[in-house]
């Protein structure tokens, strides 16, 4: 071992969830219904 143990580390990874960060009346919804930047 290299040095003292740390007992709590910072998560690298986190949730995050932009449906649940965009109001439903927002301007980006209404464009992301135009708008379709998948590649299929």
């Amino acid at each position: 071992m290299m040095g003292p143990k740390q007992e709590s580390q910072p998560a690298l990874f986190y949730e995050f969830s932009l449906e649940g960060h965009v109001p439903q009346d927002h301007l980006l919804r209404s464009i992301d219904w135009f708008v379709n930047l998948s590649d299929n």
